[in-house]
């Protein structure tokens, strides 16, 4: 595979089959596109391919974190040089990529979107804690832009189900260069895929308090140059 942009748009898709193919040819105006098939029952691969996308697949479902690890480490070893997340659900606006890149060329190492509003009171807790500690306003938001030269730096995105959140906690614990883009999200047509009541706002916590927990030792792995 012969790398002919520098940027490329790392999608974790699950079931995704009714809006993938919308949201791979919307991305594609700014990115190569590269779908994280998490086990996937339906036509979501397929479908990706059909659009021009690059799809790594995973034989069964292993949920967020593994899926955007993969296609993260994957674009990192094609010779991308940075890497924007969406989500694959049409959610996030394609033409915000535009912003994300350019704080990256201009200096970036990670860029966190900040939602208009959140969908859930631990979102909230986690992100009034998270602008505290960190000065990460959305650490949740699902459109994140990454220099993946600090990505390899630290040797994973993800260690313990942080829900995308480690490495830009462990980049503020280093001193990394972070910069913040606001982001228009958009109604999805069914349910989400993350969940919702008891069990998604469990899932959110923990993640939450494996942060803190984890903090500390994220200071003396410095990821920077």
């Amino acid at each position: 595979m012969k790398v002919t942009r520098n940027l490329a748009a790392v999608l974790p898709a699950f079931n995704e089959a009714l809006s993938i193919g919308d949201v791979v040819s919307a991305v594609q105006k700014y990115a190569d596109v590269i779908v994280v098939d998490d086990g996937s029952t339906d036509r979501t691969a397929d479908i990706a391919r059909e659009k021009g996308a690059y799809v790594v697949a995973h034989s069964i479902n292993c949920g967020y974190d593994r899926a955007l690890n993969s296609g993260m480490m994957w674009a990192a070893s094609q010779g991308y040089t940075y890497a924007v997340t969406l989500d694959a659900d049409g959610q996030h606006e394609p033409s915000s990529i535009m912003q994300f890149e350019q704080e990256l060329i201009a200096g970036a190492e990670i860029v966190v979107g900040n939602r208009e509003c959140t969908q859930r009171w631990s979102e909230s807790a986690f992100s009034l804690i998270s602008r505290a500690l960190w000065g990460i306003h959305d650490p949740l938001c699902g459109m994140k832009g990454y220099r993946l030269a600090t990505l390899q730096r630290a040797g994973s995105f993800d260690s313990y189900g942080s829900i995308g959140t480690e490495l830009c906690i462990r980049a503020s614990r280093s001193g990394c260069v972070i910069r913040q883009c606001s982001v228009h999200t958009l109604p999805r047509s069914d349910r989400s895929r993350f969940g919702g009541g008891l069990m998604a706002n469990m899932r959110i916590v923990r993640a939450l308090l494996l942060g803190l927990i984890l903090a500390r030792s994220f200071r003396s792995s410095v990821i920077m140059t």
